[in-house]
């Protein structure tokens, strides 16, 4: 039996909803963050959190060097800050330039507009194509749940600052 292709398979992800996040690393003198959608809860005790990295993202490469990631949740209401860390590239932008942070374990970022986010650190790293699977050990959160996430849905606009 033979793999479906993207094109066969898209239907069945079409209209699913869940949310985006923001990734944030930083390794030595570089930094960088972008826009995610796919992430998961991997195990309940002990808890983990699976966030994958496309492999053209600068932001991946910056995380290959990392200990810790930070993963941000977006609320419903920051389209724009989406389309920041979605549209832009950080191989021709900084795009935590201008975007109010301060650093975290080993000096990820947190980005001060996101307040709900959850440092984990880098338990393993999994090639599943054109994405890495980071497997995360929670090591610090902040949670304000008041607001409700942006989801795939509401960032659907978004075109990406690189090719998948």
């Amino acid at each position: 039996m033979r793999a479906l292709t993207t094109e066969e398979f898209d239907p069945f992800i079409e209209g699913l909803d869940y949310p985006v996040f923001v990734v944030t690393a930083s390794s030595g003198e570089e930094a960088d963050g972008c826009l995610v959608g796919f992430a998961t809860q991997a195990s309940i005790d002990p808890p983990r959190l699976l966030v994958c990295l496309s492999v053209a993202n600068r932001t991946f490469r910056v995380a290959q060097g990392t200990e810790f990631l930070a993963v941000h949740v977006l609320a419903a209401d920051q389209h724009g800050l989406a389309e920041h860390f979605g549209g832009e590239t950080g191989d021709e932008v900084d795009k935590l330039a201008g975007v109010p942070w301060h650093p975290g374990p080993d000096g990820v970022p947190l980005l001060d507009d996101l307040p709900r986010y959850v440092v984990g650190r880098v338990l393993s790293r999994t090639p599943f194509g054109d994405h890495v699977g980071h497997l995360l050990e929670p090591v610090s959160e902040s949670v304000d749940s008041s607001e409700q996430a942006l989801t795939l849905q509401d960032a659907d606009d978004i075109t990406a600052g690189h090719p998948a």
